[in-house]
């Protein structure tokens, strides 16, 4: 099982947690993986701070845009520097449980799945601790994602030799969703991994930290990049508002700490 996954990870400002992130990759069981890092204009240190965590190991690879252009053009651009097979997600105030990729690529070679996920913690800006499980659907089409984006952007793999490269739009928020619809029209299912192999933040800076403020972007989704009418629009945003808050009380597992 020696396929190489390439990691992207968009930075902007992420000196704060930017070194767990990248220790999570430098821990995992599987080791043929390259992590490409494209920083967004960052005005902190987190350069250095990337600079001094990864030292001579050469399977990081850090790119600098010229303007800040969004998370959306930091992910392609990452993408489009890939040389791996796989193409995994890791935003840089997340991180990842040491057999992550281990256990997701050994499960999408097994079963011959081109695009897969999994379960994840919520932990605390402040508390590493973990409070929740988010529990994923066994799988989701086409048709289940146009109600809710039901994968988690940290725990997202896709085949590139299966699917081709796959590119976000151009948008400043809601790029990932976008992405997933685009790779289901040409992909039956995703599949989850019901495990939790991955950290995701809250209580931090993430565009998608409260889906409430994104609502203008979802009707965009339906209306700009999926070309819906205005009146299918609003009738799709009321759909992903109770698909949204079902998923919201039936999907979070407390933990009992």
């Amino acid at each position: 099982m020696r396929h190489k996954v390439s990691v992207i990870t968009p930075l902007y400002n992420s000196s704060e947690n930017i070194e767990q992130c990248i220790n999570s990759i430098k821990s995992q069981s599987y080791t043929e993986w390259e992590h490409i890092l494209v920083d967004d204009c960052s005005q902190d240190d987190t350069l250095i701070k990337i600079k001094n965590c990864i030292g001579n190991d050469d399977r990081f690879k850090i790119i600098q845009l010229e303007k800040n252009s969004g998370a959306g053009v930091a992910r392609n651009t990452a993408m489009l520097n890939s040389s791996g097979r796989f193409i995994a997600f890791l935003d840089s105030d997340d991180y990842w449980h040491p057999d992550k990729l281990f256990k997701q690529i050994a499960f999408m070679l097994d079963n011959e799945y081109a695009f897969t996920y999994t379960d994840y913690f919520i932990v605390e800006r402040n508390n590493l601790s973990p409070k929740y499980i988010i529990k994923s659907p066994l799988k989701v089409d086409y048709k289940k994602m146009l109600n809710n984006d039901y994968i988690g952007c940290l725990t997202a793999i896709y085949d590139k030799e299966i699917l081709g490269l796959n590119l976000m739009p151009n948008i400043r928020k809601r790029q990932d969703w976008v992405l997933w619809l685009k790779i289901l029209k040409n992909c039956e299912f995703a599949y989850a991994i019901n495990e939790p192999l991955a950290y995701y933040r809250i209580g931090n800076s993430s565009l998608s930290n409260n889906k409430l403020k994104l609502l203008k972007h979802n009707f965009n989704v339906y209306n700009e990049e999926l070309k819906m009418s205005y009146l299918k629009s609003v009738f799709m945003m009321i759909n992903f508002l109770i698909h949204y808050f079902y998923f919201k009380l039936t999907s979070k597992k407390v933990l009992q700490n």
